[in-house]
Protein backbone atom coordinates (compact mmCIF):
# COMPACT_ATOMS: atom_id res chain seq x y z
CA UNK A 1 0.00 0.00 0.00
CA UNK A 2 1.23 3.10 -0.91
CA UNK A 3 0.13 7.02 -0.62
CA UNK A 4 0.75 9.63 -2.87
CA UNK A 5 0.08 13.15 -3.53
CA UNK A 6 0.76 15.46 -6.85
CA UNK A 7 4.42 15.38 -8.20
CA UNK A 8 6.49 17.58 -5.97
CA UNK A 9 4.84 17.01 -2.84
CA UNK A 10 5.84 14.64 0.27
CA UNK A 11 4.86 11.02 -0.41
CA UNK A 12 4.41 8.49 1.91
CA UNK A 13 4.81 4.55 1.30
CA UNK A 14 3.80 1.67 3.32
CA UNK A 15 5.21 -2.05 1.96
CA UNK A 16 4.25 -4.60 3.47
CA UNK A 17 7.72 -7.33 3.68
CA UNK A 18 8.54 -10.71 4.00
CA UNK A 19 11.34 -12.37 5.51
CA UNK A 20 10.91 -15.87 4.59
CA UNK A 21 13.04 -19.16 4.58
CA UNK A 22 13.60 -22.65 6.11
CA UNK A 23 13.95 -22.81 10.05
CA UNK A 24 16.97 -21.49 11.65
CA UNK A 25 18.40 -19.54 8.84
CA UNK A 26 19.22 -16.80 10.63
CA UNK A 27 15.83 -14.13 9.59
CA UNK A 28 15.01 -13.14 13.34
CA UNK A 29 18.44 -12.06 13.46
CA UNK A 30 18.68 -10.55 10.55
CA UNK A 31 15.59 -8.06 11.38
CA UNK A 32 16.52 -7.21 14.49
CA UNK A 33 19.91 -6.03 12.96
CA UNK A 34 18.40 -4.08 10.46
CA UNK A 35 15.48 -2.64 12.31
CA UNK A 36 17.44 -2.39 16.10
CA UNK A 37 20.96 -2.49 15.24
CA UNK A 38 20.86 -5.23 17.80
CA UNK A 39 22.62 -8.85 17.14
CA UNK A 40 22.20 -11.89 20.03
CA UNK A 41 22.92 -15.40 19.63
CA UNK A 42 20.10 -16.23 22.43
CA UNK A 43 16.95 -15.96 20.60
CA UNK A 44 13.69 -18.54 20.24
CA UNK A 45 12.39 -19.57 16.97
CA UNK A 46 9.87 -18.04 15.61
CA UNK A 47 6.37 -19.35 16.10
CA UNK A 48 4.36 -18.19 13.55
CA UNK A 49 4.99 -14.59 12.38
CA UNK A 50 6.71 -12.00 14.19
CA UNK A 51 5.90 -8.30 12.98
CA UNK A 52 8.34 -5.46 12.80
CA UNK A 53 8.26 -1.48 11.71
CA UNK A 54 10.70 0.01 10.05
CA UNK A 55 10.59 3.56 8.94
CA UNK A 56 12.77 5.35 6.45
CA UNK A 57 13.61 8.93 5.63
CA UNK A 58 14.35 7.97 1.46
CA UNK A 59 14.69 11.44 0.29
CA UNK A 60 13.59 14.98 1.29
CA UNK A 61 10.35 14.12 -0.24
CA UNK A 62 9.73 10.46 0.61
CA UNK A 63 8.76 8.62 4.05
CA UNK A 64 8.78 4.58 3.88
CA UNK A 65 7.44 2.60 6.40
CA UNK A 66 8.20 -1.21 6.08
CA UNK A 67 5.83 -3.55 7.89
CA UNK A 68 8.64 -6.48 8.05
CA UNK A 69 6.75 -9.95 8.19
CA UNK A 70 9.25 -12.78 9.96
CA UNK A 71 7.76 -16.12 8.74
CA UNK A 72 8.30 -19.07 10.65
CA UNK A 73 10.48 -21.33 8.33
CA UNK A 74 7.87 -24.55 10.20
CA UNK A 75 6.64 -26.68 7.79
CA UNK A 76 3.25 -26.21 9.92
CA UNK A 77 3.28 -22.29 8.49
CA UNK A 78 4.71 -22.65 5.16
CA UNK A 79 1.18 -24.32 4.73
CA UNK A 80 -0.30 -21.50 5.62
CA UNK A 81 1.85 -19.14 3.36
CA UNK A 82 -0.93 -17.47 1.12
CA UNK A 83 -2.60 -15.91 4.02
CA UNK A 84 0.49 -14.24 5.02
CA UNK A 85 1.69 -13.80 1.72
CA UNK A 86 -1.26 -11.51 0.96
CA UNK A 87 -0.70 -7.62 0.18
CA UNK A 88 2.90 -8.59 0.19
CA UNK A 89 5.36 -5.59 -1.41
CA UNK A 90 8.61 -7.29 -1.80
CA UNK A 91 10.46 -10.58 0.04
CA UNK A 92 13.66 -11.68 1.92
CA UNK A 93 14.66 -14.37 1.32
CA UNK A 94 17.12 -16.21 3.17
CA UNK A 95 19.79 -19.26 3.37
CA UNK A 96 22.30 -20.32 5.75
CA UNK A 97 25.20 -20.61 4.20
CA UNK A 98 26.24 -23.23 6.48
CA UNK A 99 23.40 -25.19 5.72
CA UNK A 100 23.48 -25.64 2.20
CA UNK A 101 20.14 -27.64 1.91
CA UNK A 102 18.81 -24.28 2.86
CA UNK A 103 19.69 -22.74 -0.28
CA UNK A 104 17.20 -25.76 -1.57
CA UNK A 105 14.86 -24.79 0.75
CA UNK A 106 15.02 -21.16 -0.03
CA UNK A 107 14.24 -21.98 -4.11
CA UNK A 108 11.27 -23.35 -2.30
CA UNK A 109 9.86 -20.66 -0.63
CA UNK A 110 10.97 -18.18 -3.56
CA UNK A 111 8.28 -20.60 -6.28
CA UNK A 112 5.79 -20.31 -3.42
CA UNK A 113 5.86 -16.74 -2.77
CA UNK A 114 5.47 -16.45 -6.89
CA UNK A 115 2.50 -18.56 -7.09
CA UNK A 116 0.29 -16.54 -4.68
CA UNK A 117 1.31 -13.10 -4.74
CA UNK A 118 2.32 -10.43 -7.53
CA UNK A 119 2.52 -6.70 -8.46
CA UNK A 120 -0.68 -5.12 -9.65
CA UNK A 121 0.52 -5.44 -13.40
CA UNK A 122 0.79 -9.07 -12.64
CA UNK A 123 4.49 -9.35 -12.37
CA UNK A 124 6.43 -11.16 -9.33
CA UNK A 125 7.03 -8.86 -6.82
CA UNK A 126 10.99 -7.94 -6.11
CA UNK A 127 13.09 -10.85 -4.12
CA UNK A 128 16.40 -10.99 -2.88
CA UNK A 129 18.23 -13.84 -2.43
CA UNK A 130 20.29 -13.50 1.21
CA UNK A 131 23.16 -15.93 1.81
CA UNK A 132 23.30 -15.26 5.52
CA UNK A 133 25.97 -16.35 7.76
CA UNK A 134 28.68 -15.65 5.42
CA UNK A 135 31.36 -14.81 8.13
CA UNK A 136 30.63 -18.40 8.98
CA UNK A 137 31.31 -19.96 5.03
CA UNK A 138 30.98 -19.55 1.33
CA UNK A 139 27.68 -18.67 0.08
CA UNK A 140 28.09 -22.10 -1.47
CA UNK A 141 30.13 -25.25 -2.78
CA UNK A 142 29.77 -23.20 -5.79
CA UNK A 143 31.04 -20.10 -7.58
CA UNK A 144 29.03 -16.76 -6.87
CA UNK A 145 28.52 -17.54 -10.25
CA UNK A 146 26.66 -20.07 -9.95
CA UNK A 147 24.10 -18.39 -7.59
CA UNK A 148 23.86 -15.43 -10.20
CA UNK A 149 22.37 -17.23 -12.88
CA UNK A 150 20.26 -19.62 -10.55
CA UNK A 151 18.61 -16.15 -9.27
CA UNK A 152 18.37 -15.14 -12.84
CA UNK A 153 16.23 -18.61 -13.89
CA UNK A 154 14.51 -18.22 -10.21
CA UNK A 155 13.63 -15.03 -10.94
CA UNK A 156 15.44 -13.10 -8.06
CA UNK A 157 16.07 -9.22 -8.37
CA UNK A 158 18.97 -10.09 -6.41
CA UNK A 159 21.37 -11.40 -3.81
CA UNK A 160 23.44 -10.63 -1.23
CA UNK A 161 26.14 -11.89 1.10
CA UNK A 162 25.37 -11.07 4.42
CA UNK A 163 25.84 -10.98 8.16
CA UNK A 164 23.46 -10.30 10.91
CA UNK A 165 26.67 -10.64 13.27
CA UNK A 166 28.73 -8.92 11.67
CA UNK A 167 26.38 -6.19 10.42
CA UNK A 168 27.43 -6.88 6.57
CA UNK A 169 25.57 -6.13 4.04
CA UNK A 170 22.18 -5.96 6.05
CA UNK A 171 21.26 -2.30 5.11
CA UNK A 172 22.56 -2.21 1.67
CA UNK A 173 20.23 -5.52 0.73
CA UNK A 174 17.35 -3.92 2.52
CA UNK A 175 17.58 -0.41 0.60
CA UNK A 176 18.45 -2.69 -2.76
CA UNK A 177 14.86 -3.99 -2.16
CA UNK A 178 13.27 -1.24 -1.57
CA UNK A 179 14.55 0.91 -3.96
CA UNK A 180 13.17 -2.30 -6.74
CA UNK A 181 9.63 -1.93 -5.16
CA UNK A 182 9.31 2.04 -5.35
CA UNK A 183 10.16 1.62 -9.13
CA UNK A 184 7.59 -1.22 -9.72
CA UNK A 185 5.32 1.44 -7.46
CA UNK A 186 5.91 4.28 -10.45
CA UNK A 187 5.90 1.97 -13.14
CA UNK A 188 3.30 -0.97 -12.68
CA UNK A 189 1.65 0.81 -15.64
CA UNK A 190 4.56 0.28 -18.11
CA UNK A 191 4.57 -2.83 -19.31
CA UNK A 192 8.55 -4.51 -18.93
CA UNK A 193 9.80 -1.79 -16.16
CA UNK A 194 8.82 -3.93 -12.75
CA UNK A 195 12.04 -6.45 -12.60
CA UNK A 196 14.15 -4.50 -14.67
CA UNK A 197 17.06 -3.78 -12.40
CA UNK A 198 19.66 -6.54 -12.81
CA UNK A 199 21.13 -8.44 -10.59
CA UNK A 200 24.64 -6.94 -11.61
CA UNK A 201 23.58 -3.87 -9.05
CA UNK A 202 23.22 -6.05 -6.68
CA UNK A 203 26.60 -8.13 -6.96
CA UNK A 204 28.33 -4.35 -7.10
CA UNK A 205 27.51 -4.27 -3.51
CA UNK A 206 29.10 -7.38 -2.74
CA UNK A 207 32.49 -8.13 -1.30
CA UNK A 208 32.86 -11.92 -2.12
CA UNK A 209 36.28 -12.41 -0.06
CA UNK A 210 35.16 -10.18 2.57
CA UNK A 211 33.59 -12.92 4.60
Amino acid sequence: MSRGSKPGTFTEHLFKILVIGDLGVGKTRFVNRYVRNHFSSHLKLTLGVDFTLKVIAWDSKTMVRLQLWDISGHEHFKNMSRAYFKGARGALVVYDVTKESTLEGALSWKLDLDRKVVTDNGRPIPSVLLANKCDQGKVSSKEPRFIDRLCREKGFTGWFEVSAKENFNVDEAATFLVKNILLCEESDTEEGQCGDVTLKQASEKQLYNCC
